[in-house]
């Protein structure tokens, strides 16, 4: 058990650390950490490079954390001399400790990566991507949430946090193992703590919107 903990945490942590928005600026000729935000986030991304690598990014980043919280559902089997693989998939997985474990060591991977100097974005689409495997109703709920706020608000920073936010109370409604209730609640405060520069900027008005001119838009 404390094996297979380890491994997960090992490949979750490396998984969430690859820094997709750095390697994808970098190849267009921009170091993603000097410009803009300075965040390697999708929407940073997004905002200097456009719609298309923005998206690539979104989607890598929350595919490593499906895929760290993907390694609770695969389970070797030791019956014969070269053994086998099995997925099965449950949601929650019974083995609830790995899967919790992979999601935090993606998460941690992702906002302190070993690839950028222990830099990294602010776990949104990774933490995202986790959920969808681990919680797939209360990431939906999220989403929905996410959807409305940017819509009305055209915040990413506030529909990011409240999505999270909506995440642990959606948790609570379906009646939710513990587990899962308080890691949804962790991951949201980690989120909106790594968002407390965005709340600032909100507050002073000065926060970028979706759709703002890059020439009027400040940095964020």
């Amino acid at each position: 058990m404390f094996t297979a903990i380890l491994i997960t945490a090992v490949v979750g942590y490396l998984l969430g650390a690859l820094p997709f928005g750095f390697l994808v600026a970098r190849a267009k000729g921009v170091n993603i950490f000097e410009v803009g935000s300075k965040n390697p986030g999708a929407t940073n991304v997004r905002r200097i490079l456009g719609h298309g690598p923005g998206n690539l990014v979104l989607f890598l980043d929350a595919a490593k954390g499906a895929l760290a919280v993907g390694l609770a559902y695969v389970h070797w089997q030791s019956g014969g001399p070269s053994g086998a693989l099995s997925f099965d998939y449950s949601a929650p997985p019974a083995d609830l400790s790995r899967a919790i474990t992979g999601l935090v060591a993606a998460i941690l991977g992702h906002s302190f990566s070993c690839f950028t100097g222990f830099r990294g974005g602010k776990s949104v689409a990774t933490a995202g991507g986790a959920f969808l495997v681990l919680f797939p109703l209360g990431m939906g709920i999220g989403l929905a949430v996410f959807g409305i706020t940017l819509l009305v608000s055209r915040y990413v920073s506030l529909a990011s946090m409240l999505a999270a936010a909506a995440v642990p109370f959606a948790a609570v409604s379906f009646k939710q193992p513990s587990p899962v209730i308080s890691l949804a609640a962790v991951v949201a405060a980690f989120v909106i703590y790594r968002h407390r520069a965005n709340l600032v900027r909100i507050r002073a008005g000065t926060e970028s919107k979706v759709g703002q001119k890059k020439s009027a838009a400040p940095t964020s």
